[in-house]
């Protein structure tokens, strides 16, 4: 109608209603795309903190992952240094040399959740989180993978091969049926379980124990791997300090881990 009645006044030279109705559709175009602005604002600031609330649930899951790992390098380092003591002793405790040996060669590995941040990343919607939080850690995490690499590190280890290779298959066997891994409720590694208590001829147990100690590989390996281990707890508490920053600049604190 107003597109009519706007071409009937220029048909009539009446500029005045001209410029009145001219005014009039400016003001309703700007108006229009002023609130279609404002509309799109509106989905994307809600759309934001969706992926906010999704982000923060992910990064919490990797966050006890990431904690969970640093925990367990932590008690392989333990086992590390005792197996060390345990060789520069002159008759060392064959069982806890064994035991020492073998779980000081222990790796682990958690994948990552990362669905939530690679539908952002992909939809081209990281403008949408807070930058702080995506720069404070998040971007590196995600671009980087620190426990799969200290993981392949540990796989590779001279060490860890030169030890398995001493140990025998069943003792080994024998060990991770009754004194493997210690888990939460949710089945995160904690570490190794107190005790480690298993069947095994003691003629053998002395005798794997004397390979160990008579083999100049193991405590030459052992050094290294010492450092490739302090490595991994250090860069995964790191990582961890890194995701808890994260989580506080999306607005949601750390969860408190519960006690074991």
């Amino acid at each position: 109608m107003i597109l009519q009645r706007l071409a009937t006044s220029i048909r009539k030279q009446d500029w005045f209603t001209v410029l009145i109705e001219t005014l009039i559709v400016v003001l309703g175009v700007f108006l229009g795309i002023q609130l279609g602005n404002w509309n799109a604002e509106r989905a994307n600031a809600k759309l934001g903190e969706e992926y906010v609330s999704l982000l923060a649930r992910e990064t919490q899951v990797n966050l006890e992952g990431t904690k969970s790992q640093a925990a367990y390098y932590d008690a392989v380092l333990d086992s590390v240094i005792r197996t060390d003591e345990l060789l520069r002793q002159t008759d060392p405790d064959p069982r806890d040399l064994i035991v020492n040996a073998y779980r000081g060669t222990e790796v682990s590995y958690i994948t990552p959740e990362r669905a939530t941040w690679d539908q952002i990343v992909s939809s081209g919607h990281l403008s949408l989180l807070p930058k702080d939080a995506v720069e404070s850690g998040l971007s590196q995490f995600y671009a980087f993978d620190t426990a799969q690499d200290m993981y392949q590190l540990g796989l590779k280890s001279t060490y860890r091969v030169t030890a398995r290779q001493i140990i025998p298959m069943h003792m080994q066997i024998a060990m991770r049926e009754t004194c493997s891994d210690l888990r939460d409720d949710e089945g995160n590694i904690l570490g190794f379980m107190d005790s480690c208590d298993f069947d095994a001829d003691p003629a053998e147990i002395e005798a794997v124990a004397l390979a160990l100690r008579s083999d100049p590989a193991v405590a030459a390996t052992l050094t290294y791997h010492y450092s490739m281990v302090v490595s991994a707890k250090l860069n995964l508490g790191g990582v961890a300090t890194s995701l808890e920053d994260a989580l506080a600049r999306l607005g949601s604190p750390a969860t408190p881990e519960a006690a074991p």
